[in-house]
């Protein structure tokens, strides 16, 4: 089955700029890995500067490879719905279409390994259109009593039940067929997710491709992971 002929990351940020370098270093090494196997599929990062006020903007102008999107919206839905856009629109200068195109998410906050994308375009061509990931706190962050109650409660097999923003990849196709993040200002990747697999998207719970995220407790969206982890006990 063919897959994506165009992939497009998208990264919401709110002041990230302490975090984000690494989280665009492991981006890049994603993005180096995927034209490597595949030099054909032309990929490009989105990053969405939503109400930030330090540095992060600095930081994405300090790389030519990936596109800054500004917004004041203060909201993640909306963020990631205009890095998207943002990703449908670019893609037509490619050559390709919409409908071609894959869509990896995660967070600025976050580090992805290095087979992140290759994995999703390899899941994309046997007719996957909707592929959820798994996250983990860096170790660092959490006392090891933390982690092992993050642990128990999170599988990080295939067929896990989890959904995070920040390990997310679709294609535009379902995406838009479902209307596309809703605009409110949390779980907003629970809400994308239940109404592709409503729509019977084809879709896979993958623990292949676990993606590293920041086991802060300041958060920058209200009842997000910060949030979850605080309510754990962590």
């Amino acid at each position: 089955m063919t897959g994506p002929t165009a992939l497009a990351v998208v990264v919401p940020v709110r002041d990230e700029e302490e975090l984000l370098p690494a989280c665009l270093d492991s981006v890049a090494d994603a993005v180096a890995a995927l034209a490597q196997a595949h030099p054909e599929i032309p990929t490009r990062v989105f990053v969405v500067l939503d109400a930030c006020q330090d540095g992060s903007a600095q930081v994405v102008a300090a790389r030519p490879e990936v596109s800054a999107v500004v917004a004041q919206a203060g909201n993640v839905g909306v963020a990631r719905a205009l890095g998207v856009a943002a990703a449908a629109d670019w893609v037509a200068t490619t050559g390709s279409g919409p409908g071609s195109l894959w869509v990896a998410n995660t967070d600025g906050d976050s580090v992805v390994p290095r087979h992140w994308l290759l994995a999703q375009v390899r899941m994309a061509r046997t007719g996957r259109r909707l592929v959820v990931g798994t996250v983990r706190p860096r170790p660092g962050d959490l006392t090891e009593d933390e982690l092992a109650r993050w642990l128990e409660r999170h599988s990080a097999a295939d067929g896990h039940e989890h959904i995070h923003g920040a390990n997310l990849g679709f294609s535009w196709e379902a995406y838009e067929s479902v209307g596309g993040f809703a605009p409110i200002a949390a779980h907003e990747d629970v809400e994308l997710v239940g109404a592709l697999r409503r729509a019977g998207v084809d879709w896979v719970a993958t623990g292949g491709i676990a993606v590293t995220t920041s086991g802060r407790r300041v958060a920058r969206a209200p009842d997000g992971f910060a949030r979850y982890l605080e309510d754990m006990g962590a």
